[in-house]
Parts: structure tokens; C-alpha cells; sequence
């Protein structure tokens, strides 16, 4: 039998073993604590791309000119941050690399896009779809990073920060969307059906972070990263009625509010990921844990006839079980999410669906059977390996 490198068999050894493997798998995480800031800097300005262009060609380049060409210009620059990073960074899992190729590869077909915008070959919800797509490829890159920690007290940061990623991206389609409606002067019923979409798939990400999130982190959201009054004024508007023929004010204040909401998220997700790095730091640092073994249990009760042993493992018992159960419910939950984008990505290359068009087919398909969306997406992946 191979054993660890001291070649010893000791319970002992081997859990300094598995200590020390522990530790390489932190600091290597520690390193993507900048990788991840940088995809969030370059999401959030793609993001501020995607919705400029959107109101240029829906107001046949009346508003946000100069918009459109800050923003490019500070995507440019995130993105060559980006690469830099990329050169340095020593990556060992080769499902992180497969996402971050799938983004590089969106990233290089930007110019091209920009250029069908410029020459106005493209319509604003075709430039919308593929400007997400390549956000969707930034954003798989993040719990890519964590795939190989088990410590739920890591695993809860991992998922906080994926969760307010997911709900930014959402809000950010949200003010790309009503832009779109508020420009042109008039929501048609798919494009009312999309806006809504949006809003009401924000909750359930909202929801998993705060269920995961400190009272301070939980309280930061609830004061400054909601939507606003205003915004729910704009989004009844929007839902019931077919908003004024304002020559674009509507749209700009739209996009200004949700502007304001986007850069709070900001701030939030370099919060959680500084978070994220300080529980990583903590876990190196620590070492007790090679103390107790040093001083086994079983010596420490024998100094104490007075002390039960029986209500000591039956707290270990429950705080063992604790854990497991907190850690399997967010490997759960963000297994489940790489499920649904693979099943939607399958959808889009296969049956030339968009990205709104394969998640509504998933979403139908799982309510006329009365399933989870996760449940109908295993069932898709399972044909395609087998027709394969």
C-alpha cells in the first residue's frame, strides 16, 4: 500500500497527511482570491457594455455614445488585467481550465461583436444574448475554484459569493432588459415575460445568500443592494402599462437606478470575497487541531474519572453531523446549478436556442411534469451521453 510521504501507516501520520494536502489546497485557493476579483471587475463592466449598447441601438445612436466607448475602453482594460493574471497563475484542475478556455474564447470574439454593434448589424436582444453568454462563461470560472475544499466553513463563502454573482448578473439583464423596453417605447409580451423572468429569478440567489451570510453582510444587503422605491415604480410600469413616449428619459432612469443597485452588489462581492480570503488565511494558521492529536483524547479523559465521556461524544456526534449536513446542502446546491447551465448549454448548441429560450424549455418541461428543473436537466444530460 502507498503511503503518505513519510511512509508511515500511523493514524497520526496520516493526518498530518491529509493536513498537509489540506493546506496546499488553501493556499492554492488563497492564490484565486485575485482571479476571482478580477472576473468580478470584468463582469461588472461588461455588464455596464452590455446595457450601453443596448439603449445606443434601441435610441439609433441618439443616447449613451459616449457610454458605449467608456465602457469598452474599461473592458479592455479588465480584460488585459485579466490575462496577466492568467500568465502567472499556476492551475492544476482541468475542469477550471475547460471554463476559463470557454471564456477566453467569448472574450476574443468581443471585437467582433462590438463591430456588429457599431455597424448596427445586430438587433439589442441579439447583442444582450451574447453578451450574457460570455458573462455566463466568466462566472462558471468562480465555484470551479473551490472544487476540490470540503470544509464547509470555505464551501459557505464559495456559495455566498456565487449567489450574489448570480443575482447581480440577474439584475444586470434586468436594467439591459427594461432599457430595452424604455428606449423603444414599448414592452411586448415576451420581452414583459423576460423582464419579469429576471426579476423573479433574483430572489431565490438573494435568498441563498443571506441564508449563508453574517448578520453585517446580511444587514449591508438589506440597507443598500435591494431594489429601491423607484425601481418598483419603473418595474409596475413596465409590467402593467406601456411606459411614456419620453424620447428615452424613462430608459436613462431605469438604467441610472439600477446603476446604483449594481455598483452596491459590487461593492458586496468584494466584501464576500475578502471574507473569503480572511476564513482561507485563518485555516493555514491553524494548526490545534495537530496539538490534539499530539495530546490524544483518550489520555486527557483519563485526567478527568470526574468528567462523562458519554454526553462529549454524543456534542461531538451532533456538531460532526452538523456540519456534514451544512456541507452536503451546498455542495447540493451548487452542484445543482452546474447542472442546469450545463443541461441549458446542451439545449443552446444542440437545438439553436438561446440562453432565455433553453432555460424557458427547461422550466416548462419540469412544471408539465411536475419535477425540479435540476431533475429534468440530469434526464437531458443522461439522452445526450447516451445518443453519444
Amino acid at each position: 500500500m502507498t503511503t503518505n510521504a513519510g511512509g508511515s501507516n500511523s493514524a497520526i501520520d496520516w493526518f498530518r497527511y491529509a493536513r498537509q494536502i489540506q493546506k496546499q489546497q488553501l493556499r492554492q485557493l488563497a492564490q484565486s482570491g485575485e482571479l476571482a476579483s478580477r472576473i468580478c471587475h470584468l463582469v461588472h463592466m461588461l455588464q455596464c457594455e452590455r446595457g450601453a449598447s443596448n439603449i445606443w441601438l434601441c435610441s439609433e445612436g441618439r443616447l449613451y455614445d459616449a457610454e458605449c466607448r467608456a465602457s469598452r475602453a474599461l473592458v479592455d482594460e479588465h480584460i488585459a488585467a485579466l490575462l496577466s493574471l492568467l500568465d502567472k497563475e499556476r492551475l492544476t484542475s482541468s475542469a477550471l481550465c475547460q471554463r476559463i478556455a470557454a471564456a477566453l474564447r467569448d472574450l476574443e470574439l468581443l471585437p467582433a461583436l462590438r463591430e456588429d454593434v457599431r455597424e448596427k448589424r445586430l438587433d439589442a436582444a441579439a447583442v444582450m444574448e451574447q453578451f450574457s453568454q460570455t458573462i455566463r462563461h466568466l462566472l462558471s470560472i468562480v465555484p470551479q475554484l473551490n472544487d476540490t475544499i470540503d470544509d464547509p466553513r470555505i464551501v459557505r463563502h464559495v456559495v455566498a459569493l456565487y449567489s450574489v454573482m448570480q443575482g447581480k448578473e440577474l439584475v444586470g439583464q434586468e436594467r439591459a432588459t427594461g432599457a430595452l423596453g424604455f428606449t423603444l417605447g414599448h414592452f411586448s409580451d415576451a420581452l414583459r415575460q423576460r423582464l419579469v423572468d429576471r426579476i423573479d429569478g433574483q430572489q431565490p440567489c438573494f435568498d441563498t445568500f443571506l441564508s449563508l451570510a453574517g448578520e453585517e453582510m446580511a444587514q449591508s444587503f438589506h440597507t443598500r443592494c435591494g431594489a429601491t422605491l423607484e425601481i418598483e415604480q419603473l418595474r409596475r410600469l413596465a409590467c402593467t402599462r406601456q411606459p411614456p413616449a419620453d424620447r428615452g428619459e424613462s430608459a436613462l432612469h431605469w438604467f441610472v437606478l439600477h446603476t446604483q443597485r449594481l455598483e452596491h452588489l459590487r461593492a458586496l462581492e468584494e466584501a464576500l470575497i475578502e471574507a473569503l480570503m480572511r476564513a482561507v488565511e485563518a485555516l493555514l494558521a491553524d494548526d490545534n487541531d495537530t496539538a490534539t492529536w499530539q495530546e490524544p483524547a483518550e489520555d486527557a479523559l483519563a485526567l478527568r474519572p470526574d468528567n462523562p465521556l458519554l454526553p462529549l461524544v454524543r456534542q461531538q456526534a451532533r456538531e460532526l453531523e452538523q456540519l456534514t449536513a451544512q456541507l452536503a446542502s451546498l455542495k447540493t446546491t451548487l452542484e445543482e446549478r452546474k447542472v442546469i447551465d450545463h443541461a441549458k448549454s446542451v439545449l443552446m448548441n444542440h437545438q439553436n436556442m438561446s440562453e432565455e429560450q433553453a432555460w424557458q424549455c427547461l422550466r416548462k418541461m419540469a412544471m408539465d411534469k411536475n419535477q425540479r428543473m435540476v431533475e429534468i436537466a440530469q434526464a437531458l444530460l443522461t439522452v445526450k451521453n447516451l445518443w453519444q
